[in-house]
């Protein structure tokens, strides 16, 4: 039941899904794969020599966000150990299924297909994270769904006490950090990149159409050209790990 890969999908309405796709694949080093899924709503950023990890979905309806999808090798185990925990089912498809945590997290299980070449480093950073930002009110509940749900991950308290850190195994190339929010409103989602340095990524995403919302000293809040709010953080790009924190 272990998860072999992970995906993280950016959902963007209609025409913006275009935008986001571009914008993303611009600043990664990547370049969109052809379209897959039912009415071609997915694309990913692709990079020769390695397995994509990251992708764009247009939706149907909706203000988008993002999800995240889990590759594992039973995923009716899967499925079932993640209710047991307290998420819902919310769509089964033929091979996948779509579920929600406690808090409302949309993420789906997927089907493994040998992927187990991570992208590399590009221009100094690497998306290689999804926060989710949780209200006060679920965010022990959440901690305790994922932490049990991936129980070979290493979860731990993050660096700040409103953080907690969720890392995969080494090899898999997107790692959780639960965030918890001052306000009571639905839990969301955003992307975050870890930076060598975050001066100079922030540059160059400005120069592609991105804006600075923040700062927080370790991080920057930016606003890509569709909307989509992301961070931009001072981690190792090869170990996401804080600037100068050693691996063990």
């Amino acid at each position: 039941m272990s998860v072999r890969w992970t995906y993280l999908f950016l959902d963007r309405p209609g025409a913006a899904a275009d935008r986001a796709g571009a914008f993303w694949a611009a600043v990664t080093g990547t370049r969109l794969s052809g379209p897959s899924g039912e009415h071609g709503e997915f694309v990913t950023l692709a990079v020769d020599g390695a397995d994509a990890c990251a992708g764009v979905q247009r939706l149907g309806s909706g203000e988008g966000g993002v999800h995240l999808d889990l590759s594992v090798d039973d995923i009716p185990e899967f499925v079932a150990q993640a209710r047991r925990l307290g998420a819902a089912t919310v769509a089964e498809h033929d091979g996948w299924t779509v579920l929600r945590s406690p808090a409302g997290q949309v993420f789906c299980a997927i089907p493994w297909h040998g992927e187990s070449a991570r992208p590399p480093v590009a221009h100094g950073s690497r998306l290689d994270q999804v926060c989710l930002d949780i209200p006060p009110s679920r965010y022990d509940e959440e901690v305790a769904f994922w932490s049990g749900l991936l129980p070979d991950w290493d979860a731990a308290p993050g660096s700040l006490p409103e953080f907690h850190v969720v890392r995969p195994p080494a090899g898999l190339p997107v790692r959780f950090l639960l965030q918890r929010i001052e306000d009571e409103r639905p839990v969301s989602a955003h992307p975050d990149l870890a930076c060598a340095d975050v001066a100079a990524t922030r540059a160059r995403h400005e120069e592609h159409g991105a804006v600075p919302v923040a700062g927080f000293g370790r991080w920057t809040v930016m606003r890509d050209p569709t909307g989509g709010v992301y961070c931009l953080t001072g981690r190792d790009p090869e170990t996401g790990l804080p600037a100068g924190r050693p691996v063990a």
